[in-house]
């Protein structure tokens, strides 16, 4: 019978999750050279190529991509295996690996989470911040266990996962009080040349806003532009501009931000999705997440 030499996968594995033979051999306390060569030996008896070079460094191949998965859930499984040796009982301080992608809305993110927090089985919750780009590469490695996301995985992704849609929420405006009193037109033509916070480029909510804007004729003044969400907020409650918000966390942000509904941008909503190597879900927590979600849903 065929078998696999577990050490040589796992250090293809190290070199998947840490993303360099270097980042691998520091992580294992061995050389680079070492984790090079179980690696060649690794890819002779499997026959396959699994890594190649990519400027100075080394990336996956499309099978690297595949047996890296199915090292993760192996070495997942050997872990759950001593857990279970060493008499604790499985899921005591099980693990659960959440990306969010650095545009989505943090009180949305931290709504959909206060879920995975209520679960009945213990959960250490890690959460990561960052691009979608860094997220997709984490999770085909499964250093995550799911993405959250406002919007749904590009196909130029290479990656074999899943979109699995949490829940929608329409977008309404609000503004600092101050602010708010000094419109006098009809909602939304008073925004007109009014002072506006948007989210940056790379944010669904910022292109359907600017396609808000153009269909009812509206140009605000663009005060500012920001990445960071909550700086976006506090910006907007020391009264810099107006700015938009799913509604789902309307109560929220009122009470933090001190700042008062002007209207609602009809025909924009915001989706938000669970990215994640499942084609059906079933990690507990993902599904809670998913049912908390819904329920929070305004459509």
């Amino acid at each position: 019978m065929d078998t696999i030499n577990y050490q040589h996968l796992l250090y293809f594995w190290m070199i998947a999750r840490e993303g360099s033979v270097q980042g691998a051999s520091q992580a294992l306390h061995v050389t680079s050279a070492s984790v090079s060569a179980q690696v060649k030996q690794l890819e002779r008896s499997l026959g396959v190529q699994l890594l190649r070079k990519s400027g100075r460094g080394v990336e996956l191949t499309e099978t690297g991509e595949q047996v890296a998965e199915y090292a993760g859930e192996i070495f997942s499984k050997g872990r759950e295996l001593l857990e279970m040796v060493r008499g604790q009982p499985l899921g005591r301080s099980r693990i659960f690996r959440v990306g969010v992608r650095d545009v989505m809305p943090k009180l949305v993110a931290f709504q959909m989470l206060q879920a995975a927090f209520e679960s009945p089985e213990p959960l250490r919750v890690i959460c990561h911040e960052g691009e979608m780009s860094q997220l997709v590469a984490d999770l085909a490695v499964h250093k995550l266990d799911v993405v959250l996301s406002d919007t749904a995985l590009d196909p130029l992704y290479k990656l074999r996962a899943y979109s699995h849609l949490l829940g929608e929420s329409e977008v309404i405006i609000v503004g600092s009080p101050e602010l708010t009193k000094s419109l006098r037109k009809p909602f939304p033509q008073s925004l007109q040349g009014a002072p506006f916070l948007l989210p940056t480029e790379n944010s669904v909510l910022r292109r359907s806003l600017e396609q808000w804007f153009s269909d009812h004729g509206i140009t605000p003044w663009i005060q500012a532009e920001f990445a960071d969400s909550a700086m976006l907020k506090i910006a907007g409650r020391n009264g810099l501009g107006f700015f938009a918000i799913p509604a789902r966390i309307e109560r929220e942000v009122k009470s933090m931000y001190e700042v008062e509904r002007v209207g609602a941008a009809v025909g924009v909503v915001e989706r938000y999705y669970a990215i994640s190597v499942e084609r059906k879900i079933k990690h507990p927590a993902v599904l809670a997440i998913r049912e908390k979600s819904q329920r929070l849903s305004k459509f």
